[in-house]
């Protein structure tokens, strides 16, 4: 359920951005106003204003969906209540058939490589 809705908002959210950077500018903050654009009448830009404030309402709504969703999941108990809980204990090594940690050393290995001749 909560992967849905995780993708329903990343939808949403690359559908808003679309839509808000399809729209024209008219404030003229860059000085790009005046121009035609992709968008120029004014039947299509309140047609984008409206689906902008659909898609903003439903990105807030999957919001709250998920904090919701993982407020459920979440445990009651906060994290400074973990403070005082001691570590796991630590796994031993798993011992060799032999009963021994480490295999045994082999006797006829050179305790130290050879050294090089000049």
């Amino acid at each position: 359920m909560e992967n849905v809705v995780l993708i329903i908002h990343l939808v949403l959210a690359l559908l808003l951005i679309g839509v808000v950077l399809l729209q024209r500018s008219e404030g003229g903050g860059l000085g790009m106003g005046s121009g035609g654009g992709v968008v120029s009448n004014r039947g299509a830009a309140t047609a984008l204003a409206k689906l902008t404030w659909i898609f903003a309402a439903c990105f807030i709504a999957t919001s709250l969906t998920l904090t919701i969703l993982a407020a459920r999941e979440a445990g009651t108990g906060s994290v400074a209540d973990q403070i005082g809980v001691p570590a796991a204990p630590e796994a031993e090594a798993p011992a060799l058939p032999g009963g021994d940690l480490l295999p045994p050393a082999s006797t006829d290995a050179p305790a130290a490589p050879p050294a090089a001749e000049n």
